[in-house]
């Protein structure tokens, strides 16, 4: 099954600490087993590495419940079920959610507040927007971040393409500069578009010392001229020609199939970048766009009230 969201997740959660104190961690297994989670689904993590998936929304459930007073924090990760709580029990719902939490004061402050934070013009307050998508507050933050990414990997990909081609070359030099290729950006300048023959449009250096090297092939294609295995064999007869053991293929548009099959198959490692993925990588390594503004998630630290 699906990994439950944090709504669906606030009934059993309270119900875990009926019994007395609980800690979070043995409550995230204990609700895996109860969901019957896939070892895919238990391990499947956030997008920064640090927590599971199902672990955040656990976490998130126990503080929903925390800001309408159905359970109290005791001690570092461990919580358990306030005399409220053990009433709503009594004749417990089929399922507890935001709407359900609003009939209690204590969070009817904390949405209030949450509405007056909000900024005039910025849209629903988050609280809505939790209940709506069903999607924790964190999920929400990095789902927007996620679509922003897309947006702007669209316009540098378009941006990219309607350059010359000489720009491209030198879009190409920059990554692989960014990425620690290359050396320094004068050396990987005369390597990359320098070979001048044999199907190969640049070497750079692996490494700053040069102790191996990386042929590169470039192609500025538009969306929907796809690069076919015809080009990959081509480029494997050109490495093969150099002695090259490795090769990039980078394309503003995408790889066919039978393209990523024949680069798979061959005996020479060669590895294939493609418009979203050049776009992704410009993103990441700042090459043709900028921080325009950091937001910082922070949570408590634990340790100093301890």
């Amino acid at each position: 099954m699906a990994i439950p969201d944090f709504q669906t997740l606030m009934l059993p959660v309270l119900r875990t600490a009926e019994a007395g104190e609980v800690k979070i961690s043995d409550v995230v297994e204990l609700l895996a087993n109860e969901f019957q989670l896939t070892e895919e689904e238990r391990s499947e993590l956030l997008p920064s590495g640090k927590q599971t998936t199902f672990a955040n929304r656990v976490h998130w459930a126990k503080s929903y419940l925390g800001k309408a007073a159905l359970v109290d924090l005791t001690k570092r990760a461990h919580f358990c079920i306030s005399n409220r709580g053990r009433k709503v029990l009594v004749n417990a719902p089929e399922r507890i959610d935001i709407h359900f939490l609003e009939q209690f004061p204590e969070f009817v402050l904390f949405r209030d507040a949450s509405r007056r934070n909000d900024r005039p013009g910025d849209g629903p307050a988050a609280v809505e927007v939790v209940e709506t998508t069903g999607m924790t507050p964190d999920e929400v933050i990095r789902k927007a971040h996620g679509q922003l990414e897309d947006e702007l990997g669209q316009d540098l990909l378009s941006r990219v393409i309607a350059a010359p081609a000489e720009f491209f070359e030198r879009l190409v030099v920059q990554l692989l500069i960014a990425m620690g290729y290359g050396g320094t950006a004068a050396n990987a300048g005369r390597a990359l578009g320098k070979s001048g023959d044999g199907g190969v449009d640049g070497v750079i250096d692996q490494d700053a010392l040069g102790l191996d090297r990386i042929y590169v092939q470039a192609k500025r294609y538009a969306d929907g001229n796809n690069v076919g295995s015809g080009a990959i064999r081509d480029f494997f007869g050109s490495l093969d020609r150099f002695k090259a053991a490795k090769g990039l293929f980078v394309t503003t548009s995408a790889f066919s199939p039978s393209a990523r099959q024949t680069a798979e198959l061959l005996s020479k490692r060669i590895v294939l970048v493609d418009g979203r993925q050049l776009a992704r990588l410009m993103i990441r390594y700042n090459v043709g766009c900028r921080v325009e503004e950091t937001v910082r998630l922070k949570k408590v630290d634990e340790e100093f009230f301890e």
